[in-house]
């Protein structure tokens, strides 16, 4: 896994906020966009929850952060897992 995947699908508007949003914290270049629809069990598993982020925490453990969330949000969720952003 990259630093952060975006559990995302083509002609999502929500999924387009939230890469802008990682993007604005200047995390572009860690971040690997995933079409659930590429495969049948991250669609079962998040057909309905799309746009979520996903990192691993230090102990290798994925951690989730689901829509809705803002810059202060994605902020908070990289700290608590020791990644950051430029701003």
């Amino acid at each position: 896994m990259s630093d952060l995947t975006l559990y995302s699908t083509w002609g999502c508007h929500l999924c387009e906020q939230a890469e802008a949003l990682v993007q604005q914290a200047g995390l572009a270049d860690k971040l690997q966009v995933q079409d659930i629809v590429d495969d049948e069990a991250l669609f079962a598993r998040f057909r309905v929850h799309i746009p979520v982020l996903a990192a691993s925490d230090a102990q290798g453990q994925e951690q989730l952060l689901y829509w809705p969330f803002d810059h202060s949000a994605l902020a908070s969720w990289l700290a608590a897992l020791d990644l950051t952003t430029t701003d």
